[in-house]
């Protein structure tokens, strides 16, 4: 086990200020608001229900073509609703009822006027015809669109990514996270030779005769756009199974041929992930859908039911480890992590992207509970703590609301420490399991925002952790302890952005706490100052003043 040092920053006391001010501001459009928004009454006013995707994907040309049915239930009174899809792919018709009906495009936008007003609580439905060459992604999954390549020479080898970017760059839908759909029919027509692979079950392959053969998918649990996808290659397909908290569950991996053994060694991290997850959040969300491991041209995604595997058959984050420990190499990350977005992410969902933090942090943490299940307490705060060289403090962890936008990338290691952090505070280990297993019940199969989760936290855990949380997710800095002496008297208090910041700590190996606040404060101690020294769990800076 390898110890890691906290090197305790010196900062000055305008820094953490003045830091907030060199936030970058940026200017947004008509087209951010229209993608982002959850409060438009054209989005608000219907509550979809069910897709049918259906899709033809050729390779050659890099086209697609295919249609997708809408069911949905008004909301409100209405006449006219929004989608989406990216204005480079071309709408051929949209057929209510039986008849085209008119629309109009702004950006990215879709709107459609029904013939008459639809009333609150009518369960109706429309299908979308489309068209073109979809946006090639350049450096997939941190830009959006269709991977298509090759592998073993001429064999083609295509996916989909889209998270962050929105699925409207491949199929029209209900862009947002606010409103996930409860249950998808996905089609996809591949040339023959190649197997598609999506999410949930596959409920059967027919030959059209043309050339093509279309795999049928079948989702019961609501599922994120973003998580949808196309999969195709001449894959190899194994299987195995699981006997978890909900009793046997599916295990399916589609790989290149040529990776069948390599695969069939590294996979035995799945079974260690679900029993190290199901332990400390309860139950795999998606038994009906069972679980799926798809090789992947992009490093990975966390594709509901069929999560993108890309880490090339390597223990760690493509050989390396994250933290700099060790612990990180004796487990695949693109297995742990994005597998772990099936409770954070899949299961619960934040409504806007600028909570993201909700699907990171807390799955960014669960690598280093995977960690402490399988080797130790010790080896789990190993890890988070080092993830800390990897922070930037750059911009607040949430993003702008309403805009499609995400915040820092902080959200991961920094929403990871903070969340270790709260843990230390809380100061009950059974009491913080229940608390993940309770949000994976609460929030489960819904949408929520920064605020729910935080009030469940204070309730569970007994703790107004609100201004902690405010501090780490609103704004760039971490909290300072500041420390000085004058004369024999030791004085302490917290600089933070947050009014009234009032986290406990506890000293180094030490069972004595404190309980600091933005006003200087006597530390009652016989502690020489140059001996005091924070439990490394606490994710602070210290600044000693000088007299």
């Amino acid at each position: 086990m390898k110890n890691i040092v906290l090197i305790l920053l010196f900062v000055s006391s305008s820094l953490i200020v003045n830091a907030q001010l060199l936030q970058t501001k940026e200017l947004y459009t008509k087209a951010d608001t229209l993608r982002g928004s959850l409060t438009s009454p054209f989005r608000t006013c219907y509550d979809i229900n069910y897709y049918h995707l259906s899709v033809k994907v050729n390779p050659d040309d890099r086209f697609i073509s295919g249609s997708n049915l809408f069911k949905f239930t008004a909301t409100t009174n209405f006449k006219t609703l929004q989608f989406d899809l990216f204005d480079n792919l071309n709408i051929d018709k949209i057929i209510y009822q039986d008849k085209e009906i008119d629309y109009k495009r702004e950006f990215n936008a879709v709107f459609i006027d029904f013939p008459k007003e639809l009333l609150k609580g009518k369960q109706d439905s429309f299908t979308v015809y489309y068209s073109g060459k979809p946006i090639v992604a350049k450096n997939a999954p941190w830009d959006g669109g269709f991977v298509f390549t090759k592998h073993d020479g001429d064999k083609d080898w295509i996916a989909t990514a889209c998270q962050g970017v929105g699925a409207s760059i491949w199929w029209p839908n209900k862009d947002q996270q606010a409103d996930e759909v409860d249950s998808a029919f996905i089609s996809i027509s591949v040339p023959n030779g190649l197997t598609n692979v999506s999410n949930g079950r596959l409920m059967g392959v027919t030959d059209l005769k043309n050339g093509y053969s279309r795999f049928d998918w079948k989702v019961v649990n609501p599922i994120n756009n973003y998580d949808i996808a196309v999969n195709a290659a001449n894959y190899f397909h194994f299987s195995d199974s699981y006997i978890g908290l909900n009793g046997n569950l599916s295990l399916d991996y589609y790989v290149l041929p040529e990776n069948e053994a390599k695969a069939k060694r590294q996979f035995t991290d799945v079974k260690r992930m679900l029993k190290a997850f199901e332990h400390w959040f309860g139950a795999y969300p998606f038994y009906k859908d069972g679980f799926k491991l798809v090789e992947t041209p992009h490093l990975g995604m966390e594709h509901q039911s069929a999560v993108a595997y890309g880490n090339k058959y390597q223990q760690g984050y493509l050989g390396r480890d994250r933290s700099g420990t060790g612990w990180g190499l004796k487990w695949d990350f693109i297995i742990v992590h994005e597998a772990g977005h099936e409770w954070f992410g899949n299961n619960i969902t934040a409504k806007d992207i600028a909570d993201m933090w909700i699907h990171e942090s807390f799955t960014d943490y669960s690598e280093s509970l995977f960690v402490e299940y399988w080797y130790g307490k010790e080896a789990g705060a190993d890890y988070v703590i080092g993830l800390r060289k990897n922070i930037a403090n750059d911009q607040p962890v949430i993003g702008p609301y309403g805009v499609n936008k995400e915040g820092s990338s902080d959200m991961y290691d920094k929403g990871a420490n903070m969340l270790h952090t709260l843990r230390t505070i809380i100061n009950n280990d059974e009491k913080w399991r229940s608390i993940l297993i309770g949000l994976n019940q609460t929030f489960g199969k819904k949408t929520t925002t920064t605020q729910e989760v935080i009030s469940y936290i204070n309730k569970e855990s007994g703790k107004d952790l609100t201004k902690i949380f405010d501090q780490y997710l609103r704004f760039r800095s971490i909290p300072v302890l500041e420390i000085k002496q004058e004369g024999a008297t030791i004085f302490y208090r917290w600089l933070s952005n947050v009014e009234g910041f009032n986290m406990p700590i506890q000293l180094d190996k030490s069972d004595v706490f404190l309980y600091p606040t933005t006003e200087w404060t006597v530390l009652r101690t016989t502690v020489p100052l140059k001996d005091i020294k924070v439990k490394r769990d606490y994710f602070i800076n210290m600044n000693v003043l000088e007299n």
